[in-house]
């Protein structure tokens, strides 16, 4: 990992402020209350997309575990539910709380950018985790490379249907990562002259998705694959459309549609055993904890960073002038390495 003042390990970075930490906990003690007591125990903000899926349930529990490794103060998280205008006054909210810097998982990829301009008047320093912004100003960006997302299912689902018919069931198209995957999955694809690819738009919501899919399975009863942008929304409801339509057959069976998914949470894991989905991508819930803390903490400090490879098995690179992205591994999850203790969605109790 490359600093502008030189490399440090994330460890000596948490040990490095912890001073500065224990400093502003005096200050409580003087008896200061509310927002102002906020401001002086230098307190982060947590900006949580939403707790439908249990991919953010994940990311949720694992915050306070790593604040309390890194010695952050934070206060309690804020959850937009799904609504990028709500996300904008939650910001604002914990800026008024006196929050010192923000680590947030976007929903909107543009419509951030107003709550980025906010935070960037205060000089509060904001960590976008999962998804990146258009436009607007972060001390970075933690994500997956989110294209290698729809080019692993498009490259698995290729590799186990010859010819016929896969559905793409896309996230939200405001957000950089459901453009992401489903221009790397539809791109790929071309590469497989023999598959044709039926598109379902479903903003993350699964009620959306089952609607479509069943309509979809309906007019096309030979669908031979699906892939799913994101499991923990679409995985139930997919499963649920085709079992009612009698379309739910374990891998190895000659009826079996091919399955490949995005998250790696458990209910994902499980499926893959049961042999009813074939694969999922282990997006990192644990390390978008861990390093959206790192990184707000970095940024605190005074820490810059530069394209290059990480010390912790990434690499960060430049998407835009000022903005970069440390882009986290997120392997490929199918039998062969489903029981693999180091995968977070196996380390979930």
């Amino acid at each position: 990992m490359s600093f502008t003042k030189g490399p440090l390990t994330a460890r000596r970075l948490f040990r490095s402020s912890l001073s500065a930490v224990a400093a502003a906990a005096c200050l409580a003690g003087l008896g200061v209350t509310g927002a102002a007591q906020a401001a002086d125990t230098g307190k982060i903000g947590l900006g949580l997309p939403l707790l439908t899926s249990p991919f953010w349930q994940s990311y949720n529990n694992y915050l306070p575990k790593y604040a309390k490794e890194s010695g952050l103060d934070i206060l309690a998280p804020v959850n937009s539910n799904g609504d990028p205008v709500q996300q904008i006054t939650d910001m604002n909210n914990l800026l008024n709380l006196g929050a010192k810097g923000i680590v947030v998982g976007p929903l909107d990829s543009a419509a951030i950018s107003r709550a980025l301009d906010a935070a960037a008047a205060r000089n509060v320093p904001v960590v976008a985790v999962d998804v990146a912004p258009t436009q607007g100003k972060v001390a970075m960006v933690v994500r997956a490379d989110n294209h290698a997302y729809g080019e692993k299912a498009c490259k698995y689902i290729g590799e186990h249907v010859k010819s016929g018919k896969v559905v793409q069931i896309m996230g939200d198209l405001a957000s950089v990562n459901g453009r992401d995957r489903s221009e790397a999955f539809r791109s790929c694809m071309k590469g497989y002259p023999g598959v044709s690819v039926l598109e379902i738009p479903a903003a993350w919501k699964g009620d959306v998705a089952a609607t479509a899919l069943d309509s979809l399975l309906t007019a096309n009863p030979d669908v031979k694959g699906i892939y799913m942008q994101a499991g923990g929304v679409y995985l139930s409801p997919t499963l649920q459309t085709l079992r009612r339509k009698q379309m739910l057959f374990p891998a190895g069976d000659a009826k079996h549609v091919v399955i490949v998914s995005n998250d790696g949470i458990p209910q994902e894991f499980e499926a893959i055993r049961r042999g009813d989905i074939d694969a999922t991508v282990s997006q990192p819930a644990d390390s978008y904890a861990k390093y959206g803390l790192f990184y707000i903490k970095a940024a605190l400090a005074g820490q810059t960073f530069k394209p290059g490879p990480t010390d912790h098995g990434s690499n960060i690179i430049q998407l835009a002038p000022g903005i970069l992205e440390d882009q986290l591994p997120a392997p490929l999850v199918t039998k062969s390495n489903v029981d693999d203790k180091a995968l977070w969605g196996n380390t979930v109790k």
